[in-house]
């Protein structure tokens, strides 16, 4: 019996990795749903090639473009954030949740609020909502399974072990591409610059934020929803070679590596076979050829969003929703060319210092979770606009 399966954010590196695996067994799955963006024609390609029952484009403004490359398919055409979510809550066995940003949440409650498996890449839905996405899965008979590849490594050297006999967890982290740059220069560093990732192929957006270490702040916070570890368990280590995905050390003195190669089809696959292994089109290490592995511990004046993470875990609440609509709106400001590079970190940690704490001490519900990015998204283009003129 073929699963049913839906990929929010199909056009994007995950999506597309996603499509990868799958279109390779196409009599394995029932493709329900495919949502995407601008890339309307990559959107239509993909909906046609796995024969989807809807593909939605989250833009409004381009139904008609959209109707117009699907003419002749017989596949249902949609638009609109409200669309994305209604295709999130058509039944589907499994659901890939990679829509970039905070703007994937809501979609990725509504496919467990309708019993899915989720599989997790949009690292913003745990930030943002940990513990009401947590309820809800549980609430739902629902199923998170982590698709990051810090997340899955540790997910995967947890198999068989219990958790109270774990003593830390250390999530790896590239570097970016200013690792090794000198500190006078970041605030110089350049968009092109930034958008080039020396070890991974990604997205510009998840690239800047891999130099700027905001993806691993994101990643700290994950780290702590999805595994209910205390902060101070939680390390970073800089590595490099980008083959040790996380480590995790227990009670005993053991230290579980997940090693593999650089390429995110690992993580999906693994997702996507749970609890099973299936083979994957990934590289085969040769450790001989590699020869070594080299690590490091990060720089937190190179990059402070690590420490402005373990505030936002320390203080709790709504703050990592503030935290991340913050960063998002920065991140808008350095590519649109109005902020530079290390300007982006001081942004985020003033809106953070001047939120009423009534915001972020408000409860944990979908509508307060997209009040306070509301606000924090606010704060930061008026911090922007007074800072740039």
């Amino acid at each position: 019996m073929s699963r049913r399966i839906s990929i929010l954010g199909a056009t994007g590196s995950i999506g597309q990795n996603t499509i990868d695996l799958i279109a390779r067994y196409p009599d394995a799955y029932n493709v329900v749903a495919l949502t995407g963006a601008s890339n309307i024609a990559q959107l239509a390609s993909d909906a046609k090639r796995l024969r989807a029952d809807v593909a939605v484009t989250a833009d409004e403004d381009r139904l008609e473009d959209l109707r117009d490359a699907l003419q002749g398919s017989g596949i249902e055409a949609a638009a609109g954030p409200a669309a994305v979510n209604e295709a999130a809550s058509r039944p589907a066995d499994w659901v890939m949740s990679a829509i970039v940003g905070a703007a994937g949440l809501a979609p990725g409650m509504c496919a467990l609020e309708q019993g899915a498996t989720l599989a997790l890449a949009n690292k913003e839905t745990l930030v943002c909502a940990g513990s009401l996405i947590l309820e809800t899965a549980k609430r739902h008979d629902a199923r998170l399974l982590p698709v990051d590849s810090e997340h899955s490594a540790v997910f995967q050297a947890l198999v068989g072990e219990e958790m109270s006999a774990v003593e830390r967890i250390v999530i790896t982290a590239s570097g970016g591409a200013f690792r090794d740059w000198p500190l006078e220069q970041l605030a110089t560093a350049t968009l092109a610059e930034a958008s080039a990732h020396p070890n991974w192929d990604m997205g510009q957006r998840i690239t800047i934020d891999s130099a700027s270490m905001f993806n691993k702040a994101l990643e700290l916070i994950e780290t702590r929803e999805y595994f209910g570890v205390e902060p101070s368990q939680i390390e970073v280590l800089v590595h490099p070679e980008s083959m040790i995905h996380a480590m995790v050390g227990f009670r005993d003195g053991a230290l579980m590596a997940h090693v593999g190669p650089p390429d995110m089809r690992h993580a999906i696959g693994y997702a996507l076979h749970w609890p099973v292994r299936r083979t994957l089109p990934v590289e085969r290490l040769d450790l001989a050829a590699i020869g070594q592995l080299t690590f490091r511990a990060p720089d937190e004046v190179r990059w402070p969003a690590l420490r402005l993470a373990r505030e936002v875990m320390e203080r709790g609440g709504l703050s990592g929703a503030i935290f991340n609509a913050a960063k998002e709106t920065a991140l808008d400001g350095f590519i649109g060319g109005r902020l530079g590079f290390t300007k982006m970190a001081e942004i985020v940690q003033e809106v953070l210092e001047t939120t009423d704490p009534s915001h972020i001490d408000a409860a944990m519900t979908l509508d307060n979770v997209l009040h306070v990015d509301h606000i924090a998204r606010e704060a930061t283009r008026s911090l922007i606009e007074q800072k740039t003129g």
